[in-house]
């Protein structure tokens, strides 16, 4: 199969599905999704490697799908990062302009930013993301970009991420050990950003809301930049599990179940609404009524979605969130929940699908694909960017550098 410099690829490996887009990036600098590749994620658990074989085997089987689907063999990917291990927190670097001219260069600013990375972290931590949100040259903010600026003071505020080592690690070696070298670990919701979200909503201020499988993802963007992010340890399977208990079922059935006849809005079911439902062993099936899922899957979404209020709320973030809420992941799917996430943030709410590509919408047109579809759209802008981030040497080091911490 072929390989050439015009296609970059994004990993997700999750706790319940491993999604392997391939997108080829058009001479307008658009992406075409040529290849998807999708398995069941063995040996994940809230989104770390519980079992690396299984995790191994389990993306050997979405990349073979995406690659004979494309008819390109992958060698590098940009693979999502996620779970409770993951932290975020803002920090600021000041550095003084020292040529002659107090004319800012990329040094200045390279400077500033390894300064804002001058902080104390848990020993396990490794900060593998800084996003800047906004320079200030002698006390001007709002500035995006000071490179040529003249001024005697540089700062700059950003937002970092951090995440455990050896989870970072294990990620790298599962990659690698199916042949491809990883260009960069992305934060999962940065990556859902760059498919769902539009430069209005960033701009004015948005919170974006990964629903997962186990666990929930939160961030909250506004001027352009990210400035909070938060994991909660809630996902899909909550929604299952409480099915599966509730109406004395087996986790398969409820997950069924879930899917075919779900809602969060236990109001809007009819009262002669019946749903089969077998029993734990299987021997016997039972007539329920609609309305109890319904309102079994209400009340974990009010859960969940008043979690996400209140952390908002905590960092005071509530009232910058002017375009409202995002919702995305396999759990948005869930019929309802903007609905009941309208009632809790008194904001508008949509499901963000992925937007702004090409080819094979038809298959990537759920939020399901969101973090997939966000890193081939985040790869495709950070080698337009710099180029020479193809020939992995910066990644490279980096991963040599954990595995030597760990």
């Amino acid at each position: 199969m072929a390989k050439d410099s015009n296609h970059v690829v994004g990993i997700d490996i999750g706790t319940s599905k491993i999604l392997t887009v391939i997108g080829r990036i058009g001479d307008a600098g658009d992406l075409e999704i040529t290849g998807v590749g999708q398995a069941e994620a063995k040996g994940m658990r809230a989104g770390v490697v519980s079992s690396l074989g299984e995790v191994v085997d389990s993306l050997k089987e979405s990349i073979d799908e995406a690659e004979l689907m494309a008819g390109y063999t992958i060698d590098r990917a940009y693979v999502n990062v996620g779970g409770c291990h993951v932290r975020g927190f803002n920090s600021r670097g000041v550095v003084a302009v020292t040529n002659r001219e107090r004319l800012i260069d990329r040094d200045d600013i390279q400077r500033v930013l390894d300064g804002s990375r001058t902080i104390s972290i848990p020993q396990d931590q490794r900060i593998f993301h800084t996003f800047p949100q906004e320079y200030i040259v002698d006390n001007q903010d709002g500035i995006t970009q000071p490179l040529g600026m003249t001024g005697s003071r540089l700062e700059v505020n950003v937002h970092i991420i951090t995440g455990t080592a050896t989870c970072l690690q294990n990620l790298a070696t599962v990659v690698n050990r199916c042949g491809i070298a990883v260009a960069e670990p992305v934060l999962s919701l940065m990556a859902d950003s760059h498919a769902v979200l539009t430069p209005d909503e960033i701009e004015i201020g948005v919170c974006l809301v990964d629903i997962g499988h186990g666990t929930t993802g939160i961030s909250v963007f506004e001027k352009g930049s990210i400035w909070h992010t938060h994991v909660i340890p809630i996902g899909g399977e909550h929604f299952t599990n409480d099915l599966a208990v509730g109406l004395k079922t087996s986790i398969k059935t409820a997950e069924i179940l879930k899917k075919k006849f779900g809602t969060a809005l236990a109001a809007t079911i009819e009262e002669d609404d019946m749903v089969e439902v077998p029993s734990v062993a299987g021997k016997q099936v039972n007539m329920i009524h609609r309305s109890k899922l319904a309102e079994l899957l209400q009340s974990r979404g009010e859960e969940l979605l008043n979690l996400v209020y209140e952390e908002i709320r905590g960092v005071g973030l509530d009232k910058t969130i002017n375009a409202g809420l995002v919702l995305t992941g396999g759990g948005a799917a869930l019929a309802g929940l903007p609905e009941v996430a309208e009632g809790i943030f008194d904001h508008q709410v949509r499901v963000g699908e992925p937007a702004n590509i090409r080819g094979l919408t038809n298959i990537v047109a759920s939020p399901v694909y969101a973090t997939a579809v966000g890193l081939a759209l985040y790869g495709a802008k950070r080698e337009a960017e710099n180029p020479k981030k193809k020939s992995g040497g910066l990644l490279g080091r980096m991963w040599k550098s954990i595995r030597e911490m760990v």
